[in-house]
């Protein structure tokens, strides 16, 4: 047997936090949750925005401006109406098959040459093209009978008024749809032939969007405080048609694009210090979350300031919260957010707060193609500031993520960066 050296040593007992370490720890707390002392200079300007965009939105007309485009367009129903709407497209297939026709169904195509962007509205949505599936024909009799039987399986659903994971949908019958993607693709068909949004189908995603901050709401009959849910905050749930009383005491909307940045904001209440509401969708925003932000900015009438990397894809997420993704663009009413201000982190902005080199990475012969394609998009466009800022990025062929703040102070974003910003009104 080998002997244990007797040189190790216990480490020594971790000390009981003394009463005067308690009484400094919980002053910390406290200060964390107290209104920063330059926050009326620092929110002036945001101030300014906010009553321009409550005098912008009363001035405007309760219904959309009228366009000469034709459209599909889905809208808010009851369990009823849509449950109605599925017995009528069952009712049709039993006719034609009665009459030994087979079946065909007409579904709107959400196929690229069918997505419009309607300059008026600043957003995509979906033009009048339609096509036929018919289950007579060899290419379509699968994904016909794919469609016959989530609208069956969807019917259950809503009339024992639950809600499903698109995975448990999946699961129902593995062998009939193989791979979930087409399950999936079908959910969209079934709104767009009923008329409905796709939530309206009670089939939801997985949690992925987070909120923290000055906002509280009910939810499902549960009250949640968005100050009180810890340092990670709330899970956007996938039922935001089971959210209502929503309130609020913020100046304006953080949208964060990388979940980093949010901790770094959550742990710092910077929510407190400015009052506001910070949201991310950890990257590609999901359903959930775009809906979300879109009640919050319609009830609640504040600004929503954008936080993205100063990179192509930074831009494009901020383009599907305002502008839609072609994916839905059949139900791009109830998920857009006009008028997201840009207020980083900017090409111009690499330069203004002195970015070392080192963090300022070279954009990839890819990363070049699409700023440069970018250019040509109706969103950037419309917006002069905006297809500057995209020139000096393909123009110096340099990118930044938000981290890349980090080097000047792993606070410098809570206590420098975004202070001034906010102070000089500096969004576009």
């Amino acid at each position: 047997h080998t002997q244990v050296s007797s040189s190790f040593t216990m480490p020594p007992r971790r000390k009981r936090a003394s009463s005067a370490d308690i009484a400094a720890a919980a002053a910390r707390k406290k200060k964390a949750f107290v209104i920063a002392d330059d926050a009326d200079e620092v929110l002036s300007k945001c101030r300014e925005l906010r009553a321009k965009l409550r005098a912008d939105m009363a001035a405007a007309p309760s219904s959309p401006s009228q366009i000469t485009e034709k459209i599909t367009e889905v809208a808010e129903l009851s369990i009823d109406h849509v449950m109605e709407g599925m017995e009528c497209i069952a009712v049709k297939i039993a006719q034609q098959v009665m009459q030994k026709q087979g079946f065909s169904m007409s579904i709107p195509s959400r196929a690229g040459s069918n997505q419009v962007y309607i300059k008026e509205w600043d957003r995509i949505v979906l033009g009048e093209k339609k096509s036929t599936r018919s289950f007579l024909n060899v290419k379509e009799a699968r994904k016909s009978a794919i469609t016959l039987r989530v609208l069956q399986l969807l019917h259950k659903v809503l009339g024992k008024n639950i809600h499903i994971t698109k995975r448990d949908l999946f699961y129902t019958d593995v062998k009939l749809f193989v791979d979930q993607s087409d399950s999936d693709n079908v959910l969209d068909d079934l709104a767009c032939m009923i008329g409905c949004t796709r939530s309206n189908l009670n089939v939801v995603a997985s949690d992925k969007g987070l909120v923290v901050g000055r906002i509280q709401f009910t939810e499902d009959g549960d009250e949640i405080d968005c100050t009180k849910m810890g340092v990670g905050g709330k899970a956007i749930p996938p039922y935001i048609d089971k959210i209502d009383n929503i309130r609020s005491d913020a100046e304006f909307v953080l949208l964060v694009e990388k979940e980093a940045a949010y901790m770094r904001l959550a742990e710092d209440r910077f929510y407190h210090k400015y009052p506001c509401i910070v949201i991310t969708a950890k990257g590609q925003p999901d359903v959930a979350t775009r809906m979300f932000l879109s009640r919050i900015y319609n009830e609640l009438q504040i600004p929503v300031l954008g936080l993205v990397d100063s990179d192509p894809y930074g831009l494009k997420i901020l383009s599907v919260y305002m502008s839609g993704s072609k994916n839905m663009s059949y139900d791009s009413a109830s998920l857009t957010t006009p008028n997201i201000q840009w207020l980083g982190l900017r090409p111009s902005d690499l330069n203004k707060y002195q970015l070392p080199d080192q963090c300022r990475l070279d954009m990839t012969p890819n990363d070049i193609k699409c700023g440069k394609e970018m250019l040509q998009e109706d969103f950037i466009l419309k917006n002069p500031l905006w297809a500057k800022e995209l020139e000096i990025m393909v123009k110096t062929k340099k990118k930044a993520e938000i981290q890349a703040l980090s080097s000047f102070g792993f606070q410098y974003i809570t206590e420098e960066y975004l202070p001034r910003k906010l102070r000089e009104g500096d969004w576009i």
